[in-house]
């Protein structure tokens, strides 16, 4: 199993700079950062310094989205990085939330998310496509250059697009019932499409929060860990409004939850004591979060490898940030990598 760090492109970038080269240190393979440039720095300078000042570890969007940026402009900037760096880099990359909702947008379709990844996907590999009626290939890109695309999904559809199209699963939640649920949709899907389901990977991203085994510790972390409810909640939300409270097509595993949610507030997204997250249970924070010392954590790491995840993605946006990355660095990593 391989280990990401998950961070926010909070001001000063030296500070992201140095948390990924710690996390490269530590054994973490993967480097992602947020990609809302409102509410953030633009990440894309960030991964230049940070592949600069690096060796092994890839960096990318959690997640970017078909809106922000031209196609071609996306493209060239993994193709450049690419070029720059060797094949470092892999493009998470969903319909779009905080980072169009917060400028007034909605979230793309998944038709047009579908053809923005075969476009930039085509484009960073080096290969022409057709955009708009006009034939366009970027001439400087050497030949064999890769860029892994993998997408952030919940919904029916969105598995489906997942197994027909994507290199790999990001799922943003570490319940294992769940986690099984929507690996098996991608799996079947990517069947239906004459795809091998064992080369799509899957990629479990969720807070991380190594503590001590008691109950004031354990609470402790919940609060720090309840604003990820929220931001899926979202995503939940959007789910619940096409398909119902209560649909065959989504589980109730994961709508339920979102009855109390009263609108939400993107000032505070994704961060540790967020206003608009009180009405997630706590149940629903130890489902989708890893909180509790490093034996519990290891228990549910086994078992998500167990359901074919490839790579656990650690968010930390918490206080606890450094000593999570050590205690993984340390305890975690090297019994599971």
């Amino acid at each position: 199993m391989d280990f990401g760090l998950v961070l926010q492109a909070d001001p000063p970038a030296s500070e992201v700079v140095e948390l990924l080269k710690t996390a490269e240190r530590a054994g973490f393979t993967h480097g992602w950062t947020f990609d809302s440039v409102v509410l953030w720095q633009e990440p894309f300078v960030i991964y230049s310094r940070v592949l600069a000042e690096t060796s092994t570890i890839t960096v990318g969007p959690m997640v970017t989205n078909p809106l922000t940026r031209d196609w071609t402009v996306t493209a060239s900037l993994f193709a450049t990085l690419n070029e720059m760096y060797g094949d470092r880099t892999i493009c998470g990359i969903g319909r779009g939330d905080s980072a169009v909702r917060v400028p007034g947008g909605k979230p793309a379709t998944l038709e047009r998310l579908g053809e923005a990844m075969r476009v930039v996907k085509e484009l960073a590999e080096g290969r022409e496509v057709d955009m708009h009626g006009t034939r366009v290939r970027i001439p400087w890109v050497r030949e064999g250059s890769s860029l892994p695309m993998w997408m952030a999904a919940y919904g029916p559809r969105a598995l489906e697009l997942v197994g027909r199209q994507a290199d790999g699963f990001i799922l943003q939640l570490a319940d294992p019932y769940l986690t099984e649920y929507m690996v098996k949709a991608v799996r079947a899907a990517a069947v239906r499409a004459g795809r091998d389901p064992a080369a799509i990977k899957v990629c479990v991203a969720a807070p991380a929060y190594v503590c001590e085994d008691t109950a004031a510790a354990v609470a402790h972390a919940r609060e720090q860990c309840r604003w990820f409810g929220g931001m899926v909640g979202n995503h939940v939300a959007d789910l619940v409004a096409r398909y119902g409270e209560h649909s065959s097509a989504v589980p109730e595993e994961l709508t339920e939850y979102i009855k109390g949610r009263q609108g939400y507030d993107y000032s505070h997204h994704g961060r540790a004591e967020n206003p608009s997250t009180q009405f997630v249970p706590d149940e629903i924070v130890e489902r989708f979060c890893l909180i509790g010392p490093v034996e519990t954590q290891l228990e549910r790491l086994m078992e998500l490898r167990d359901l074919g995840v490839d790579q656990f993605a650690v968010y930390a946006m918490h206080d606890a940030r450094e000593s999570t990355i050590a205690a993984y660095g340390e305890r975690i990593i090297p019994v599971l990598s």
